[in-house]
């Protein structure tokens, strides 16, 4: 009795939890299918649907030009942040030299800034780089986040891979470059996989960036686009199109997780255990 009252409990909460993090995503697609005065409707399920919001974000904006940029940046920004965390974290996590620790602490730190900290400061360096309103502004200005968190997540899987894989390569006369691309590297798969996801999803929301270094339409990317959706007067916001637009700039998410799910998971559990 005891174990069917637990196992009952168990599962109230999982759903209680499931409910909680599922509603926000399902109460936005109703919105996006609802217009008028429906909005203020009660109805669990909106009739007739008004698909006419998601043609309207891409018919009263340039949105599509937006999903690109937010594609080009985030995707650029993942693949030179891991690109450099790889080459960062074999020495830290392979290596022993003077002040390493100091090192890692200090990547560590910079991460917990907020970005508010270091705006000004980023700024000026984009402007005097002559990089303002371009895309390459925003995949460096947003590196300052996301290179100290792969740099510390890919050297703490790299320390706990055997130390046997790169003695042995080093014994077949492999160099430093070869060590890391064609040894340490394909083991780490999964969790190249889950930093890079992390670091993607991060840079494909980041809004306070976007929002200072682009100033045209066809420079912002999609969080930027969507705080700008406006209504017919300035205290009337188009919540159906708001909401398509956030159902439409969500979707890539859900999709790239359910594709990559088990890397995830087994990237995120990798150094949980050693064997």
């Amino acid at each position: 009795m005891r174990k069917a009252a637990a196992r009952l409990g168990f599962v109230l909460l999982v759903a209680a939890i499931v409910a909680y993090a599922v509603f926000p995503l399902v109460y936005a697609v109703w919105t996006s299918l609802k217009t008028g005065t429906a909005l203020f409707d009660t109805t669990a399920f909106p009739f007739p649907l008004a698909w006419d919001n998601y043609l309207a974000v891409f018919r009263e904006q340039p949105f599509g030009r937006n999903i690109l940029n937010s594609v080009v940046v985030a995707g650029a920004t993942v693949a030179l942040s891991l690109a450099v965390a790889a080459a960062a974290a074999f020495p830290l996590a392979r290596m022993h030299f003077r002040g390493r620790r100091v090192l890692m602490f200090g990547i560590l730190g910079i991460s917990m800034f907020p970005q508010v900290a270091v705006l000004s400061g980023m700024f000026e360096l984009i402007r005097g780089l002559g990089l303002y309103n371009s895309l390459p502004a925003l995949v460096l200005s947003y590196m300052v986040f996301t290179l100290p968190f792969t740099v510390w997540v890919l050297s703490a899987f790299m320390r706990d891979l055997p130390k046997a894989l790169e003695e042995a390569a080093v014994m077949d006369g492999a160099g430093p470059w070869a060590v890391l691309t064609r040894v340490l590297l394909p083991p780490m798969a999964p969790a190249l996989a889950a930093t890079g996801l992390l670091a993607f999803i991060a840079a494909w929301n980041e809004f306070l960036f976007a929002l200072t270094f682009t100033l045209s339409n066809d420079m912002r990317t999609v969080p930027v686009a969507i705080s700008l959706i406006s209504g017919a007067s300035q205290h009337e916001l188009p919540w159906g199109n708001i909401m398509a637009a956030s159902v439409i700039v969500t979707a890539p998410l859900v999709v790239l997780v359910l594709i990559f799910q088990r890397r995830i998971v087994a990237g995120l559990t990798a150094g949980a255990v050693k064997g």
